[in-house]
């Protein structure tokens, strides 16, 4: 059995992550803040991901979390762009096959 993930946040980083899952508009921001701040806890990364969010989460899905936290803060869990489902339905007003010649 592995040793269960430390997470060491400062005072600042702690009050960003409870202001954030207390009031951030956005919902899976309000997830993600309250998962990292249950590991900080000291709760294990396979408990949090079972048991303290309201959905069940892959183990990956909550260390990808807590690594993009650390490296860009809670701008890093902003959805990118180009993310996502493509459209399958192209409405007739628009050319799917752009850059292709007509004939």
């Amino acid at each position: 059995m592995t040793a269960p993930y430390v997470l060491l946040l400062t005072a600042e980083q702690t009050q960003e992550l409870e202001c954030v899952r207390e009031k951030h508009p956005v919902p899976h921001f309000r997830v993600k803040a309250a998962a990292l701040l249950k590991v900080a806890e000291g709760y294990s990364i396979e408990w949090v991901r079972q048991h303290g969010l309201l959905r069940p989460v892959s183990w990956e899905t909550v260390k990808n979390w807590i690594v993009r936290y650390q490296q860009e803060g809670v701008a890093g869990w902003k959805v990118k762009a180009g993310r996502g489902k493509k459209p399958s339905f192209f409405p007739c007003g628009s050319d799917r096959r752009a850059g292709q010649s007509q004939s």
